[in-house]
């Protein structure tokens, strides 16, 4: 089997990767939360919620690719 690009790499997180995904994942909430307050329910609110949970995503990985928040 070829390597895997690192792309696709699956990455196992440390204390500090953890307790840093569950910040990103707060500021996320928080930012959900916030707008939930200022807006109706429908089409657009609804990819609201899927566009920060893509975001939310990327910035986990992102978080991760960082060699100080993986174990080792």
């Amino acid at each position: 089997m070829p390597p895997v690009d690192p792309l696709f790499k699956v990455h196992r997180l440390n204390d500090d990767g953890m307790k840093c995904a569950e910040e990103i994942a707060a500021a996320f909430n928080d930012c959900l939360s916030r707008l939930s307050g200022m807006c109706t329910e429908g089409r657009e609110f609804s990819i609201v919620k899927t566009k920060l949970e893509e975001a939310a995503f990327f910035a986990k990985k992102a978080m991760a690719n960082q060699p100080r928040y993986q174990a080792a």
